[in-house]
């Protein structure tokens, strides 16, 4: 009886933080080239077409992965795969609570990259490369690329500026890109799979000048665009993070390899 009550509250939890309501919908991101913001003058990053969800994962979705999975649970997980502030703004294992915003569809934070790299795989996925991220990244409303719009870099300023306060907005709140993918900007940061590779570029000598470079007060001056503020912004956070770091701001959303026709 103890069980069967058990499997019932777990079923109406679900129920009543909408699962399976937050779409895995993805869209295609046809390939090309974008120039890091750190990196030689004329270097490119050649990226292949592939495909990214549309919405970042939802507190609503984890539910389901941690129901699933219980050694990703809150009280189960080891610190070493994440740290104490892990999916801190839930009230339980299998309760998001309100912070997890209606029906759970604010995007699920708090969650350490082996974490979010263990849904991307469970749901079929992975995370999106760094560079995946950055390119999609660098479309509006109606370009693939806006970088150069200064109205497009000003807005996204706009959002950094603003702090995060629970409950975060529905992912579906975000704008929608040229691609069909929603909140990119304006939610929260996101985890890509090499977050840490802004630091390896194969030469200690070279990485300890441009951790230095990241972390002082002209740093933007010394990126491939110095106008484009917000990418060395996340080249910047992305550099201060570790694996095992939940933060209350910080996302992610998955990514697959494109089918061949």
């Amino acid at each position: 009886m103890k069980l069967l009550s058990a499997g019932w509250l777990i079923l109406g939890t679900l129920s009543a933080f909408g699962a399976g309501a937050a779409s895995r919908e993805m869209s295609e991101i046809p390939g090309g080239v974008y120039r890091p913001q750190y990196g030689t003058k004329d270097e490119q990053v050649e990226v292949e077409s592939f495909v990214l969800d549309n919405y970042a994962v939802t507190n609503a979705d984890y539910l389901e992965f941690v129901t699933e999975n219980p050694r990703w649970r809150k009280s189960q997980t080891p610190q070493i795969f994440a740290d104490a502030a892990y999916l801190k703004h839930w009230i339980a294992d299998l309760d998001p609570g309100p912070d997890s915003g209606p029906e759970g569809m604010s995007p699920v934070t708090n969650v350490s990259w082996f974490a979010a790299r263990a849904y991307c795989r469970w749901s079929g996925s992975r995370l999106p490369t760094l560079a995946e991220w950055e390119f999609a990244a660098r479309a509006s409303e109606s370009k693939p690329d806006a970088i150069g719009d200064v109205d497009f870099r000003q807005r996204i300023l706009d959002w950094y500026a603003k702090p995060a306060k629970p409950p975060l907005p529905k992912v579906t709140d975000g704008f929608i890109n040229v691609y069909g993918v929603t909140g990119l900007h304006g939610l929260v940061w996101e985890w890509v799979s090499d977050w840490n590779s802004v630091l390896l570029t194969g030469e200690s000598r070279v990485d300890a000048g441009l951790e230095r470079q990241l972390f002082c007060a002209g740093a933007s001056a010394g990126s491939a665009d110095p106008s484009d503020y917000a990418a060395f912004l996340r080249f910047a956070m992305r550099a201060s993070l570790q694996a095992d770091y939940a933060v209350g701001n910080l996302g992610f959303r998955c990514a697959k390899d494109r089918s061949p026709n």
